[in-house]
């Protein structure tokens, strides 16, 4: 199983799984590891921040455990649910088979035989290979009585199931928080963790990312990309795109065969980094032109 010494060190692991990451990030993912602190990362979509949990589980060896969040999710939902179905047929079958001693029944019921493991209980359990990385992605989507619940569990590492009792981890996983900032998650959860704003990159570290993930693209086609995507983020857009539509766009580019960009092939591929219909309408036409001869007077590859 390998292990992180240094900052460095996190660069290079994160760099073998193809994600790249500056200094300042890879200094806290260090400290998170070497202090088993939770990690909580915030920024907009598509910045890298559930990526990074994959890579990490992938460059340490361990488990990746996803919970994904949405409105409504409660604790039941995230730790455990019971298996109603075959708990009716054990009912049954006792019951016709006769004889029933209902509080035995009831007892034989209750246990992990009829237990089905959600997400944060299974990151309490032993895993093979060390402690799993725990991935609690787009907190900010739940409501405050989940981050309430969720206090306990990241604090001491442990659940707590009525019919069976406490479930405490025996070595704590490694748990990244995400967030998209639609909502001001409490402070109270904040402060159990060490914090991150993951932003857009500047265009460099973007196009290193973009060469790690398609590096089949040419050098002049995957500067064109990044450079027309970071002039689009200047623009007054309902919704700007990520690093993850970058990339997603380099990847239709290259099933289209395109060398080069031009007006035309933005105007047929603007889905793959645009989301809602008003920012398509307003970079069609002129306005693609107008950006793409912008990126063409401040790039120097032919």
């Amino acid at each position: 199983m390998k292990t992180i010494a240094s900052i460095d060190a996190v660069q290079q692991l994160l760099a073998d799984e193809r994600y790249v990451c500056d200094r300042p990030l890879a200094t806290v993912v260090f400290l998170a590891l070497r202090l088993g602190r939770p990690l909580f990362l915030e920024g907009e979509a598509g910045t890298g921040k559930t990526e990074i949990a994959k890579a990490l589980a992938a460059a340490l060896g361990r488990r990746l455990i996803r919970l994904q969040c949405y409105e409504g999710l409660d604790a039941a939902s995230a730790v455990y649910e019971w298996n109603f179905a075959g708990q009716m047929i054990a009912i049954r079958t006792a019951e016709a088979s006769g004889g029933t001693d209902r509080h035995a029944l009831k007892t034989e019921l209750f246990t992990e035989e009829y237990l089905i493991e959600r997400p944060l209980l299974q990151a309490m359990r032993p895993q093979a290979g060390g402690a799993p990385v725990l991935l609690i992605d787009e907190l900010d989507r739940t409501d405050e009585p989940f981050e309430a619940f969720l206090l306990e569990a990241l604090s001491d590492f442990q659940v707590t199931i009525p019919e069976l009792g406490t479930i405490a981890a025996p070595e704590p996983p490694i748990v990244i928080l995400t967030s998209n900032r639609t909502r001001e998650v409490h402070d109270a959860l904040k402060r159990r963790c060490l914090y991150h704003w993951v932003d857009y990159p500047r265009f460099p570290r973007e196009l290193e990312i973009l060469q790690a993930r398609a590096p089949e693209a040419s050098a002049r086609l995957s500067t064109e990309v990044v450079a027309f995507v970071q002039r689009l983020r200047g623009e007054d857009l309902f919704k700007k795109p990520g690093v993850a539509e970058t990339i997603d766009w380099a990847k239709c580019l290259l099933a289209l065969d395109v060398i080069a960009l031009s007006p035309e092939v933005i105007a047929d591929t603007l889905g793959a980094i645009l989301k809602y219909q008003d920012d398509i309408q307003k970079i069609q036409g002129s306005e693609a032109k107008r950006l793409l001869d912008e990126v063409r007077q401040t790039t120097a590859v032919t």
